[in-house]
């Protein structure tokens, strides 16, 4: 099971132009030439072999294979808003057979805890678990998900001590370092590729809400999602979980969350069964080329918004401040900003850097709860049975990815057994308009809706930018 991403509709335009060639008496240079190359090596005795085996060895014992079987529901599932724009745009409802999945899955507790993709167990009716090496197959228990970071938990009962992961940091890593990528791809058994790190901590890609990932040219294939990448002596430093592709194949470019991030959450799902993140109140920006000339820090988040009666507000931070790091972690840009707040728990204390008037400030910060502030700004609508509304504001605009210009009311959860679900209404769909009344906040929406309740309306509804209309009864 394995998100794969293919880019309709992009192409390569080349521009060709004559070029007059002019002696224009340049300067000469001198280049820092690289010294000769005089001889080749190999292993001097030649019963010795080049070979990774000891470094993944060990960590092979600790990947699964997990099948997936979603049987319940026979209506068409609802996908994250950036994969949307990947699929058919048949707007009528679809039914489906039972459906089938592979993934992966990395052991890391004796116990038999797991931790996997989210995308590779949501949705599903029976997990089922087979240990490398082993022909036994287990039930799988969900413990937790965290659709916004695309971890989640599961836990099978076996009377054998499980080989857990030995669990690496991700925040040790290097540019260049040799990487292996361990799965089950295509559901063929066990698979081992190696490759390098390509990049670091990229977080906008895109794909989830709270991205930390390593990308890597290891070849990272469907049915590697929740796998592990380890490092040369067989550590976990990431659960592959998308690759980039055009064509459907491997381009070299995959995607593994990082470690540190995998780390935090695991312990949060398995200990509470759920995730509580930080609530700072700021509505962030990066800094454009134009924005650096004013600030003499070249990297931070700039203040947008301060959310009212917000830890931020209370702590007097202002519109306009660039925030350049969180106790002792460096902010470059506002995801990652995003991303380092939501990896603390609420009500923790932070000490927030920020540069305001060209001077560096500090001020300590108590976090409130992000899961509270989401919920109370969500209310249940009795007119669209099974959906949750909320207002647009800076936070939500940001989180979607919803253009400032766009107006009207976010859809914030749907059941996959409702009637909203079943009609097409998706979850960061906004809906603009009900017949010929436009729908600016959630208020107006609930009258509007309630004026028309008896008849056959029209929803008018922004999706990624495109517009889409459905009808209600």
């Amino acid at each position: 099971m394995f998100f794969q991403p293919n880019f309709f509709g992009m192409h390569r335009t080349v521009f060709l132009s004559t070029v007059l060639l002019v002696n224009l008496n340049a300067s000469s240079i001198t280049f820092n030439d690289a010294s000769e190359i005089t001889q080749r090596t190999m292993p001097a005795d030649k019963q010795i072999l080049l070979s990774y085996n000891s470094a993944v060895k060990e960590a092979t014992k600790s990947i699964v294979y997990i099948s997936t079987t979603q049987v319940a529901s026979m209506k068409r599932q609802q996908m994250h808003p950036f994969f949307e724009q990947f699929f058919d745009q048949d707007r009528t409802p679809r039914h489906y057979e039972p459906r089938q999945g592979l993934g992966s899955g990395v052991i890391v507790s004796e116990d038999g805890y797991i931790v996997t993709n989210n995308h590779v167990i949501e949705n599903a009716d029976e997990i089922t678990v087979q240990v490398n090496g082993s022909n036994a197959v287990y039930i799988a228990e969900v413990i937790g998900k965290d659709p916004k970071s695309d971890i989640a938990v599961i836990k099978i009962k076996t009377d054998k001590k499980l080989h857990p992961i030995l669990m690496g940091r991700s925040d040790m890593l290097k540019i260049g370092d040799v990487v292996f990528a361990i799965g089950n791809p295509f559901g063929v058994g066990q698979s081992v590729t190696q490759g390098i790190i390509s990049a670091q901590h990229k977080d906008s890609v895109g794909i989830n809400e709270y991205e930390n990932f390593i990308q890597t040219d290891a070849s990272i294939n469907p049915g590697n999602s929740g796998g592990a990448l380890v490092d040369s002596r067989g550590a976990l430093i990431g659960i592959n979980s998308a690759i980039m592709t055009r064509s459907g194949g491997n381009n070299g470019i995959g995607f593994a969350i990082e470690s540190d991030m995998v780390r935090n959450i695991t312990k949060q799902l398995i200990e509470n069964g759920t995730i509580e993140r930080g609530y700072l109140g700021v509505a962030i920006g990066d800094l454009t080329s134009e924005l650096q000339k004013l600030y003499k820090n070249a990297k931070g988040a700039m203040v947008i918004q301060v959310n009212p009666d917000s830890p931020a507000e209370k702590s007097d931070l202002q519109r306009g401040d660039l925030i350049t790091k969180i106790d002792t972690k460096e902010i470059d840009n506002a995801a990652a900003l995003k991303n380092i707040i939501g990896q603390y728990r609420p009500n923790s204390t932070v000490t927030v850097t920020y540069e305001r008037d060209t001077k560096d400030n500090t001020v300590n910060v108590k976090l409130g709860n992000l899961q509270k502030v989401g919920v109370s700004a969500q209310t249940e609508s009795t007119l669209i049975n099974g959906a949750q509304f909320s207002d647009l504001d800076s936070n939500t605009r940001f989180d979607y990815r919803i253009a400032e210009d766009v107006e009207g009311v976010l859809v914030a959860e749907v059941d996959i057994e409702s009637e909203a679900c079943n009609q097409n209404i998706r979850r960061g769909d906004v809906i603009m308009q009900v017949e010929k009344k436009l729908t600016p906040d959630l208020e107006t929406l609930n009258k509007v809706l309630k004026k028309y309740q008896s008849i056959y309306k029209r929803i008018y509804i922004n999706r990624n930018g495109r517009i889409y209309v459905t009808v209600l009864k």
